[in-house]
């Protein structure tokens, strides 16, 4: 069963009952996996608006601009969406490390287990 999001050419984010959608953030140079947000309507627009990634924070329960403490902007090259159009795909060049905790990527850990390694 096809949904019209898959073939049609208007977007049309397929928003859950929060209002979100996940958003993949990757990095232009590398196409290294930097971190993984949630955008509602606002963030999609402002990002949209600005070129830089706008998200809305379910921790802080607020919008929230990547970058606007740390200074680490996310410049968005470009903006894509999955077929059915419930994530979308920010390639982006980034000013600093993606993660808040100083790692260029938030996925720096690999599962061993029960146990988290750093990854090389």
């Amino acid at each position: 069963m096809h949904d019209h999001r898959d073939t049609t050419t208007a977007l049309d984010p397929a928003w859950d009952a929060a209002g979100l959608i996940t958003a993949i953030v990757t990095d232009r140079a590398s196409g290294a996996l930097l971190m993984v947000a949630h955008m509602d309507r606002d963030a999609l627009a402002r990002t949209q608006a600005t070129g830089e990634a706008h998200f809305w924070s379910r921790s802080r329960r607020r919008p929230w601009k990547k970058g606007e403490t740390s200074g680490n902007v996310l410049r968005v090259a470009e903006l894509r969406i999955d077929c059915d159009q419930d994530a979308v795909q920010l390639i982006v060049d980034a000013a600093g490390p993606a993660c808040h905790t100083g790692a260029t990527s938030c996925f720096f850990r690999r599962i061993e287990g029960e146990r988290l390694e750093p990854v090389g």
